[in-house]
């Protein structure tokens, strides 16, 4: 069903399959190790792995730190870059758009504009110092504010796909709502306070460490269903990648189909916006390198591929915006933008036909 050449028609397909499976895991599993480990206070990798395995370590403090304050970090690293990677991939099937990321239907940008409805509502009890002052109970308000945001503009979105059949044309119209909410937040942003600005600012840098432990269950349990949802896709996003024409030859109900990946899509986006601020360019980025990586177009390999690569990609800014051995925590959606960007433009300089894979 593929339009490019794959990897897995050779004899031997399965086994070369399980073997970048597992050298993927042994990364992924590697880098949570290294995660956990580095930061003000270097961790040895061996009373990490003792650690999580629950054992008893020689310092307590070790045994605190790691399971009370990185490993809920590491854990949201992995679950940020696994679905905004798989919800990445989605939108550049359907769309068949190699720009297309899980942010491109506005669904990020809706998120954004929930949370500058409460940080930026001046005036009202629900300031950015109110929002402090709450402690956890302010944080659980800016992940509902997110979430309200990023369902009214998929709403919106949902609407105007059942009166639209071009999917060029719904992409130019995420793409308008996303301009939308941002002209929004703007107006917003220059009737309101300095203090209130420069809070909201530090949110759409993203962050990975502000994730409780009840949060991230939660949050959990929302990106592997939709990382479930998305392969039982599988079949539908390989037909699509072959036409509209093609797919609807072989039976497939495009609208409901497209429905179907714009709601799982936005459910993986949106929760980590939520949960985590916006993050950019893992969704554009991840697709892309896993392609050149395993050289197939089947979404039945991409999917979990894309779930591991996107977990290493994130793992790695996670570790990059801690600064290994000092106190400073960069903002993770400025690392992702520094890594991501230049493995886009290298794998456009390697294959030099993006379209190929569409």
């Amino acid at each position: 069903m593929n339009k490019s050449e794959t990897i897995w028609n050779t004899p031997d397909q399965g086994s070369v399959k399980w073997r970048l499976m597992i050298i993927l895991i042994i990364v992924v599993v590697l880098l949570i190790l290294l995660d956990l480990g580095l930061g003000s206070v270097r961790i040895p990798t061996g009373e990490v792995a003792k650690i999580l395995l629950g054992q008893a370590s020689e310092n307590e403090a070790w045994q605190a730190i790691v399971l009370k304050i990185r490993l809920p970090r590491t854990l949201t690293a992995v679950l940020a870059g696994a679905a905004l990677s798989v919800g990445g991939l989605q939108m550049q099937t359907l769309f068949r758009n190699p720009l297309a990321g899980p942010s491109v239907l506005g669904i990020t940008a809706g998120a954004s504009l929930g949370v500058a409805a409460v940080m930026l509502a001046a005036g009202t009890a629900t300031t950015a110092f109110t929002i402090r002052q709450l402690g956890l109970g302010g944080s659980w308000l800016i992940i509902l504010a997110a979430t309200l945001g990023a369902a009214l503009v998929l709403l919106a979105i949902l609407a105007i796909s059942y009166k639209i059949r071009d999917n060029v044309v719904m992409l130019i119209v995420g793409i308008m709502v996303a301009n939308i909410t941002i002209a929004i937040v703007s107006i917003w942003q220059y009737f309101s306070d300095p203090e209130q600005i420069q809070e909201y600012i530090f949110w759409t840098f993203g962050s990975l460490g502000g994730v409780t432990a009840d949060q991230l269950s939660i949050l959990s349990v929302i990106v592997v269903v939709g990382i479930v949802m998305t392969f039982l896709l599988s079949k539908t996003l390989n037909a699509l990648l072959l036409g509209e024409d093609y797919a609807q030859s072989m039976g497939l109900n495009i609208k409901r189909s497209r429905i179907g990946i714009i709601l799982v899509t936005s459910i993986l986006a949106g929760s980590i916006t939520g949960f985590c601020g916006p993050i950019g360019f893992v969704g554009i980025a991840v697709p892309h390198l896993t392609r050149s990586f395993l050289n197939t177009s089947d979404h039945k390999v991409l999917i979990p591929s894309c779930v591991l690569v996107g977990a290493i990609l994130m793992l790695f800014c996670d570790i990059v915006s801690q600064v290994p051995g000092s106190n400073t925590v960069l903002p993770v959606n400025a690392i992702t933008a520094m890594i991501g960007s230049p493995i886009v433009i290298w794998i456009i300089v390697k294959r030099r036909n993006l379209k190929s894979s569409f």
